[in-house]
């Protein structure tokens, strides 16, 4: 049981001058962005075990593309390059 609660530890939001909206909001940022969102969604309903396959595959393709496209874009925004805007004449 205790194991559950860990997750929530030091997610804490601070409700300043009694606006709970905001608070909820900046909440659920939060969770969204850690996947606690996904996670519940995720274990909400059976998935089936070629769903889980197809999701499974699916991250690790988004994953190597954005971590390939990082590589990319620090690659062009380096400051250290001969030619400012490489490709334009």
């Amino acid at each position: 049981m205790a194991n559950r609660h860990v997750q929530f530890i030091s997610r804490t939001v601070l409700v300043r001058n009694g606006n709970v909206d905001e608070a909820a909001r900046l909440l659920n940022r939060i969770l969204g962005r850690e996947g606690i969102f996904d996670q519940f969604r995720r274990t909400r309903y059976y998935e089936k075990p070629f769903q889980q396959r197809r999701r499974v595959n699916y991250e690790k393709c988004k994953a190597i593309y954005n971590e390939d496209m990082d590589r990319k874009i620090q690659f062009v925004m380096r400051k250290n390059r001969l030619e400012p805007f490489p490709g334009c004449i």
